[in-house]
């Protein structure tokens, strides 16, 4: 199994969100491929990934779907078995919203359309400091009805922020519909390249096309801020939660505990 496999990833959300009876599943899942390639390959995170001065930094603004950063956290060793186990408790370090006092988390995210506004500032305070870092910033397509956003992206690419990524879950849901029906923005991608950004478009459960596009995106020789749109499904790897937007706010009985784990374990022996 490689590093920050997918379906054990999506299976230690389960584990944490059945452990707490928590909701944000779904849009946890929709993001475990792009969390998995960032971590596995692309984010640097020097000698500690938690503190190193000179880390990447990776600001989780849909900070709802913080169980999968946690996932990938737990991986590295910066959340342990009794975290996971204890997820949601009283009293335990985990919370349901990104939290920074948690190491390997920059942000304190989950009202939605702040994030990138911090990830702008991480941004140009390394382009001041001539650093080599970079920001990462995961969003998702429902925050993007904040004007915040459209703020920060017109900061970003009048600095020329080329240090920053900005990345979209288009997983077209947000928490009380589908984001046509709430606030219908067209074509995302379109809407970043007129905004200044260098952008692509990508199958944002395809990791051989994530890897490609954040490399092509990172090594391209421009001054321009970089943004990704990847298009994903909500709820994805557990068929009764794709594209269904219950499992937004859902949680999970015994019975589709085990109905979940039995459907990741069929994958593993694919």
């Amino acid at each position: 199994m490689s590093a920050f496999d997918p379906k054990k990833l999506r299976t230690t959300v389960l584990r944490m969100a059945y452990a707490g009876s928590s909701v944000h599943i779904a849009c946890a899942f929709s993001i475990i491929e792009i969390l998995a390639v960032l971590y596995r390959a692309h984010l640097y995170l020097g000698d500690d990934p938690a503190t190193a001065p000179d880390r990447d930094y990776l600001v989780l603004s849909k900070g709802h779907g913080v169980m999968a950063q946690y996932a990938c956290l737990h991986e590295l060793g910066l959340v342990t078995d009794d975290d996971v186990n204890h997820y949601f408790g009283n009293g335990t370090r985990l919370k349901g919203l990104s939290d920074a006092h948690v190491p390997g988390l920059e942000v304190s995210s989950g009202s939605l359309g702040h994030g990138l506004s911090v990830g702008v500032g991480l941004a140009l305070a390394a382009q001041r400091q001539g650093t080599r870092q970079r920001c990462f910033t995961l969003m998702g397509d429902g925050e993007m009805n904040e004007g915040a956003i459209w703020e920060a992206l017109l900061f970003a690419a009048h600095f020329q922020l080329a240090n920053l990524l900005v990345i979209v879950d288009a997983n077209a849901f947000q928490a009380m519909g589908s984001t046509r029906e709430v606030m219908d923005l067209g074509s995302i991608a379109a809407k970043l390249t007129a905004f200044g950004f260098l952008t692509h478009e990508v199958d944002g459960h395809d990791e051989r096309a994530l890897d490609r596009a954040f490399t092509d995106l990172l090594r391209a020789p421009s001054r321009r801020p970089r943004g990704l749109v990847a298009r994903t499904v909500k709820g994805k790897g557990v068929s009764f939660m794709e594209a269904n937007n219950r499992w937004h706010y859902s949680r999970l009985d015994a019975q589709t505990y085990a109905a979940a784990l039995a459907e990741l374990a069929a994958c593993w022996t694919e």
